[in-house]
């Protein structure tokens, strides 16, 4: 839920001469959005540095400030700026607070800034030159890496050198992004990009999986150097909080990496188990800390967990993709459509039967050997070497079978 409230008597000199014809009012060029809680100790200081840099610049622009339930100062604040736009978001987040002044945002290109003054908005300019060359995304750059300057004081020890370069290292790895800080909070992007990427996160992720979708999704993205600056505000401490906001982070990574949370860790699954086979079936013997270690039966009861348990994983991997992709959170992957092309339903199905036949097949040798024996004692080191790959056969087949209908199903929509 929001709603606005205008002051454009002022400043009229940077509104554009543009104008939607429908509703006869001037347009601007460029949109400033300030998310803003309880920001009165530093939100009258970058108003002022945004309205310097349009004037000296000659930018067409728009100053808003997406209010997110101050109770201080700050909207009377920017009232009495003149020319700023105020936005009242009743949804609590800072994504929900930006979500809303986007929305708002008449201009082509928007950039979005924190109000704390840490970040210098003289440097409009220069992400509106990256923005007209052609840019979908155009990414600030604080760390000395990417050409950026923290000053004295300016970021956390942990946010400078173990959070920001972990979580850029992931998302280069992880989504090819070019970017070396993923988490700059001043960034400028086309109108255009923002509505097509679809954002959901309403808190701090925000601006994360801005750039994980852009990343995904091919736009062309650029990273300029800029300078970050102490806090300004001594009322209160910032809203970020460290290990809370970080987990989100983190978690939403691994949310848009099947392979990687799901995948990756199912195949390495598999392969201890197969390898617990390979060494259990023909009773191998090895000495290990100048020990013999003879595995047999219970080593392939561990192998057959690992394998269920990696096979499980791997199906999670598939469904999440093909979620995933349903869903628009992850872009068309033609890999993806290749499997598909040669799994499918009828396939699944086949191949799901034959291993649960090749399940019960163990599972019958076992019952006959108990009734070799008269239902009585079994040489369970020769029996548990059939009944165990048997039960395991027999779930992946069943596993298989069902999975195959339930894969189908989430790829109605996707087809």
């Amino acid at each position: 839920m929001l709603n606005t409230t205008e002051n454009l008597t002022n400043d009229q000199a940077w509104v554009p001469a543009k104008t939607d014809r429908r509703k006869k009012v001037r347009l601007p060029e460029f949109s400033v959005v300030i998310p803003c809680l309880n920001e009165a100790d530093t939100l009258e200081i970058c108003l002022g540095k945004i309205r310097r840099a349009f004037e000296e610049n000659k930018i067409n622009g728009e100053i808003i400030v997406a209010d997110n339930g101050s109770t201080d100062e700050s909207v009377e604040i920017a009232e009495r700026f003149g020319g700023v736009r105020v936005v009242h978001v009743s949804e609590k987040g800072y994504g929900s607070a930006l979500m809303g002044g986007i929305k708002a945002a008449r201009g082509k290109y928007v950039l979005m800034g924190d109000a704390d003054d840490s970040y210098d908005f003289a440097e409009i300019p220069k992400y509106l030159a990256k923005l007209k060359e052609g840019y979908d995304l155009v990414m600030g750059c604080r760390l000395p890496k990417g050409g950026g300057r923290v000053m004295p004081q300016a970021m956390p020890f942990l946010h400078r050198w173990w959070g920001n370069p972990m979580f850029s290292f992931m998302a280069r790895l992880w989504f090819k992004s070019p970017l070396h800080d993923v988490h700059c909070g001043m960034r400028a992007f086309k109108k255009q990009f923002y509505n097509e990427i679809d954002q959901r996160c309403s808190g701090m992720e925000f601006a994360t999986e801005m750039t994980i979708k852009a990343s995904l999704n091919g736009y062309k993205i650029a990273e300029i150097p800029i300078t970050l600056y102490k806090d300004g505000r001594l009322s209160h401490a910032p809203h970020l909080k460290t290990f809370r906001d970080g987990w989100r982070h983190l978690r939403l990574y691994v949310m848009y990496t099947p392979r990687w949370l799901f995948l990756l860790p199912g195949i390495l699954f598999v392969l201890l188990g197969l390898a617990g086979y390979a060494l259990a079936l023909p009773q191998v013997t090895l000495n290990l800390f100048q020990t013999p270690v003879k595995f047999d039966v219970h080593t392939l009861l561990f192998a057959s967990l690992f394998i269920l348990s990696g096979f499980q994983v791997i199906l999670f991997a598939f469904f999440t993709k093909i979620f995933a992709i349903s869903e628009g959170l992850l872009p068309k992957d033609s890999k993806m459509n290749k499997l598909f092309d040669v799994v499918n339903l009828e396939r699944g199905l086949i191949a799901g039967a034959l291993v649960l036949l090749a399940g019960f097949a163990l599972l019958a040798f076992a019952v006959n050997d108990w009734r070799l024996a008269n239902f009585g004692d079994l040489d369970y080191s020769r029996t548990m070497r059939l009944v165990i790959p048997g039960s395991m056969l027999t779930a992946i087949g069943i596993q298989s079978v069902f999975s195959s209908f339930f894969a189908s199903i989430l790829g109605l929509k996707r087809k």
